[in-house]
């Protein structure tokens, strides 16, 4: 690629011979910022090409110059229309065979690739100004180059407009031989003052690790004058002592028969000093967010502060929770006999520099004590202290209350400059952020020692009522158990009583039938025994007929009382139903219902009563049809001896409905008949419990209906009753319980009998 860019009259142009054009891009754009017109070629002959155009400054590739690197430099510099044009050899594969070579040749120096552009650019600036000649005209005779002694204009005038101080060093004489205005400023002396010396003045005798400085030039300067662009930081040393955090940019000017070096030396100070407080920032604002205590976290603050400018010192004063006095708090500089004057002292104006910040409000600075009228009552005791200023400002919290003060003092008589005042600003924030944190964290301890002692109190509540509930617990766990013991005794007491019923409910049935039985035997034997004396004398047709008579009535009475004394113990059999000998099977209930209703109806109809169902086709069961016929069968009769009682025209019906859940079916049988008396609902399942005592009831047909819905049947029944009629509703499981699970469930419906 062959290009030239701008080759105008009124700037220097540089030719650039290189095939990794593509590299060079920076260069060229940082050689363009300088006001350099560039030239790019591609190769030798295309750089002989534009080289002839006119060129300053020639710099060469040395990949492209390959072994013949005296001819390529030679036919360079011979197209050029100038006189000893300055030529620097690049080369990515440096070696000391080449750089030899390269000088050799001419080369004004040797340049390792990669590069930084900006060190590049810098030599390439300080060749031309050293190199540069003055013609008046096209005819005027060669120019004689720079002499080393005098600099002429043009390096002077790169030096004046670097934005750092420079300065150049004559290593054979080991002096100073020129330095711009910032060098001046940089190190506090006048360009003459500097010039009288060598390099040690500008640098302190030791680093500040301890290592010689004379030492650590040395090392620099050889490196320098091998051809090297030497970048490092090192501490230089200002006219008054202290010391300055410098980098240095050290670069060889090639000056025939001298080995000047030009030092670029930048301040760091202002850098490092951003640096420093920004990290001192992060670090306070994780103390802060951490919890660290209030007093260290200021005096680490006070502390950064005192390190961004030379001689302050500083100190922050708390407001007291009265808002009318101040404390002081952190003052790690400052003589503690001085804080220990300003304890307690009352705000107002007047009342120097914090105590007038606070009370005001706002920012007060304060160049001279001696002479300020704020500082009238205290200007005694800081001159005591050597302290001449002060500047403070007042800390707020988040509420705009004022919380206190920071302070910056001085010795000297002196007035904040706006990066001073921004510090300030800063440290306020910083402190202010740190005693609000402080004070929330105090609020927070009121409230969390109020919420313990409110905890504590609720506790010791809490286990006064427990170990009060624990103790009625035992109270109430003592009463059941008693209740227990007495409702045990009770239900014993009741079932014996019960069973006491039914033994005299069973002896009074039996009575009847076999003492009727037992008249008729007595009275039957008497009349046998007098028949037997009778035939002794002879026994007459007529007391034979009667005897025979008699017997045959008495044979009829016995055999009726002795069938119903049969009949009462088959009902007493039926009392405990033995599950055992019942037949479990699935059935369906419409059809069985219809089975039972045959002989029932039949018996209703001479009667004149009428049965009746409503059962739906596909209601199921897996029950024990047994029991549960023997169930209807007694209601039904209960219906037809009891409700219908003198009448006729009853009706009764049998209906029957599933649960939503399909587990339970109700079995209603209902009748329109006289009713049961309300007194009498209560005790219908009793045994031996009628109405018609004396007239053939056993009062055990609801008993024993009641003993097989609860138990083999596994469910329960109820009965509701009005003028109306009665209905008994049976209330059982589509799938019977299985052997034993009843007992219980017997047992306790027993109890509540």
């Amino acid at each position: 690629m062959n290009q030239l860019i701008s080759p105008t009259a009124d700037r220097a142009r540089v030719l650039l011979v290189s095939s990794a054009t593509s590299d060079m891009r920076e260069l060229l754009y940082v050689l363009d910022r300088h006001n350099l017109g560039t030239g790019v070629a591609g190769d030798i002959d295309a750089g002989v090409e534009l080289a002839a155009g006119g060129t300053d400054l020639i710099l060469l590739d040395a990949a492209l110059a390959g072994a013949n690197i005296d001819a390529t430099c030679l036919r360079l510099r011979n197209a050029t229309e100038r006189h000893g044009v300055p030529l620097l050899l690049m080369s990515s594969s440096p070696s000391a065979e080449e750089q030899g070579r390269s000088v050799g040749a001419g080369a004004s120096d040797y340049i390792k690739m990669p590069f930084n552009a900006r060190d590049v650019a810098e030599k390439i600036l300080m060749e031309l100004a050293l190199h540069k000649t003055h013609q008046s005209d096209p005819a005027a005779a060669p120019p004689r180059p720079v002499h080393p002694q005098t600099l002429e204009v043009n390096y002077h005038s790169i030096l004046a407009g670097s934005p750092d101080a420079v300065l150049l060093f004559d290593i054979d004489n080991a002096l100073l031989i020129d330095a711009n205005h910032l060098a001046e400023k940089l190190f506090g002396m006048p360009q003459a003052t500097l010039l009288q010396g060598g390099i040690e003045r500008v640098f302190p005798g030791r680093q500040a690790d301890g290592r010689a400085s004379t030492q650590l030039l040395q090392e620099k300067m050889h490196d320098t004058l091998q051809g090297k662009i030497v970048v490092f930081r090192a501490e230089c040393c200002h006219r008054d002592g202290h010391a300055i955090a410098c980098e240095i940019r050290l670069m060889r000017l090639s000056v025939p028969g001298r080995q000047l070096v030009h030092a670029r030396i930048i301040d760091l100070t202002e850098r490092n000093l951003a640096e420093a407080l920004r990290a001192g920032q992060n670090a306070l604002l994780e103390m802060i967010a951490k919890g660290a205590p209030l007093v260290p976290t200021l005096e680490r603050l006070l502390l950064l502060i005192e390190g961004q400018s030379r001689g302050v010192y500083c100190s922050v004063m708390l407001l007291d929770e009265d808002g009318q006095h101040m404390h002081s708090v952190a003052a790690p500089s400052l003589p503690r006999e001085y804080m220990d004057l300003l304890e307690g002292v009352r705000i107002g104006a007047g009342v120097g520099s914090c105590g007038t910040a606070m009370f005001l409000g706002e920012a007060v600075v304060v160049s001279d004590i001696e002479h300020d009228p704020l500082w009238a009552p205290y200007r005694g005791m800081a001159a005591a202290f050597g302290l001449r200023a002060c500047w403070s400002q007042p800390i707020f919290g988040q509420d705009d209350t004022v919380l206190g003060s920071f302070a910056m003092y001085y010795r000297e008589v002196r007035s904040p400059v706006p990066q001073e005042l921004v510090l300030i600003d800063v440290a306020a924030d910083l402190a202010g952020i740190a005693i609000a944190r402080m004070r929330h964290e105090q609020e927070l301890q009121r409230h969390r020692a109020h919420l313990e002692d409110l905890v504590a109190k609720r506790t010791a509540a809490l286990t006064l009522a427990k170990e009060q509930s624990e103790q009625a617990n035992r109270e109430l766990a003592a009463a059941l158990e008693h209740l227990s013991i007495t409702r045990d005794e009770l239900v014993r007491r009741d079932k014996l009583a019960a069973l006491g019923a039914l033994v005299a409910g069973i002896a009074h049935e039996l009575n009847t039938p076999i003492g009727n039985g037992l008249v008729v035997a007595t009275t039957m034997a008497e009349r046998t025994q007098a028949l037997q004396a009778g035939l002794q004398d002879g026994l007459r047709r007529s007391e034979l007929e009667t005897y025979l008579a008699q017997a045959g009535e008495a044979d009829a009475i016995v055999l009726r009382n002795l069938q119903r004394a049969a009949d009462l113990v088959s009902s007493f059999k039926q009392i405990a139903v033995d599950r055992a000998s019942s037949q479990r099977r699935h059935f369906l209930l419409r059809q069985f219902i219809a089975e039972l209703m045959l002989p029932l109806s039949a018996t209703l109809k001479g009667a004149g009563h009428v049965l009746s169902q409503d059962v739906a086709p596909e209601l199921a069961m897996d029950s024990y049809p047994g029991p549960l016929g023997q169930v209807l069968s007694n209601l039904v009769e209960n219906c037809v001896r009891h409700a219908f009682e003198g009448r006729s025209g009853g009706a009764i019906g049998i209906t029957a409905r599933a649960s939503a859940d399909e587990k339970t079916i109700s079995i209603a049988i209902a009748d329109n008949g006289a009713g049961i008396a309300a007194g009498d609902l209560a005790r219908i399942y009793d045994p031996f419990f009628t109405t018609r005592l004396g007239s053939g009831g056993s009062g055990l047909g609801l008993h024993v209906a009641h003993n097989i819905v609860t138990g083999v049947l596994g469910g329960h029944i109820e009965a509701a009753s009005s003028e109306a009629g009665t209905t008994f509703t049976l209330h059982l499981p589509v799938v019977a319980p299985q052997a034993g699970a009843f007992t219980g469930e017997q047992d306790e419906a027993a109890d509540r009998r």
